[in-house]
């Protein structure tokens, strides 16, 4: 038996033994998931959530469309049709019905020339409203835009000095932030609003700020100062749990100061709910910025917004009703799509939710 098991162990191997391994092999032997990152797999959860995917083509088409009509549209926002210098106002120009033409215009027409039609008709004042509507839609989301930015920069920056040092330094702050959080939110929305177009207004009058307006550089301000504190304890939260951990540790055991730990180790461990965050706070701002500009608080006129729009429209309710439905569907189609895709990110980015 044991001669039989040495001649056995004697015998030569075959040469296709020694012959590299196929394609086919390797891939039989060797079957390991792909390499991926937490945001590659956060990005295949939210593909795999339509309502999330349509909400977030929605929200493309309806920014993309803001910023380009405006490029080619023969009319402007602030250009009244029956208007010209050295002639008498042309009143037919007022109050058009949608795809109806002025007195001109139907001149041009009746000689054989190409008139560009008014989608939506015009306002009181002779304006293309098609175009205001877009014009405000580009301003909603760039005011809705850059007032989540503010919000996030000083929430992260408060709440992740809170979160690390702890002791009296999150003690105050943390007083600071139910002290706001006590305070009448629509009232103070409101009242600031109103106490900050009257002081700004003579302080930006011939500076470059001009032009953007005071009402939205005081829209900006109210952001700033009451609007944080959700970001601020939410990003506390994550910095006191991540605080802890062994990496933070090490990297004070080797010297490193905390605010190098916080831009370096916390903060970008915290990326998922900062996302989320944000991009669920962008319908809130242009919300508040619309019934802010519904109330004459919002966007300085002649330049208009969705929430300018819908005041301006009460006038005319019973006369012009698609004056006031045109821009609160598009305002409740932004709101609505932004807080759809915002659920879609919590539910791909945050680990807790993961199946």
């Amino acid at each position: 038996m044991e001669a039989e098991k040495a001649a056995v162990n004697a015998a030569p191997l075959p040469e296709d033994a020694f012959l590299p391994a196929s394609a086919e092999e390797k891939a039989y032997m060797v079957q390991m998931r792909p390499a991926s990152t937490f945001f590659r797999d956060g990005v295949k959860r939210l593909v795999k959530n339509k309502v999330a995917l349509v909400s977030f083509i929605v929200i493309v088409l309806i920014t993309l469309s803001s910023i380009v009509i405006p490029m080619f549209w023969p009319y402007a926002y602030d250009n009244m049709l029956g208007v010209a210098p050295g002639r008498p106002v042309d009143a037919s120009y007022n109050n058009l019905a949608p795809f109806a033409y002025g007195t001109t215009e139907q001149r041009q027409m009746e000689a054989g020339e190409a008139v560009f039609p008014h989608i939506f008709g015009t306002d009181s004042s002779g304006r293309d409203y098609f175009i205001r509507v877009v014009y405000g839609t580009r301003i909603s989301l760039a005011v809705g835009f850059f007032a989540s930015i503010i919000v996030l920069v000083i929430g992260m920056t408060i709440g992740s000095i809170a979160g690390y040092c702890g002791g009296k330094t999150d003690l105050i702050i943390m007083r600071i932030v139910d002290i706001i959080y006590s305070l009448p939110d629509m009232l103070m929305v409101i009242l600031l609003a109103s106490v900050l177009k009257q002081t700004l207004a003579p302080l930006v009058e011939g500076t470059v700020l001009e032009r953007i307006g005071s009402n939205i550089i005081s829209l900006f301000i109210v952001f700033g100062v009451l609007y944080w504190v959700s970001m601020a304890r939410l990003i506390r939260g994550q910095i006191l749990s991540l605080r802890e951990q062994e990496y933070v540790l090490a990297s004070r055991a080797a010297g490193a100061k905390g605010g190098w730990i916080i831009r370096k180790h916390l903060l970008p461990n915290c990326i998922s709910v900062v996302i989320i965050s944000t991009a669920l706070q962008i319908p809130s701002a242009i919300f508040t910025e619309s019934y802010l500009s519904f109330l004459g608080l919002g966007v300085n006129a002649p330049m208009p917004s969705l929430g300018s729009l819908a005041s301006d429209a009460l006038n005319g309710i019973t006369s012009f009703p698609h004056r006031l439905i045109i821009p609160a569907v598009v305002i409740s189609l932004i709101v609505l799509s932004l807080n759809l895709f915002g659920d879609g990110l919590r539910d791909a980015f945050d680990p807790k939710l993961r199946n």
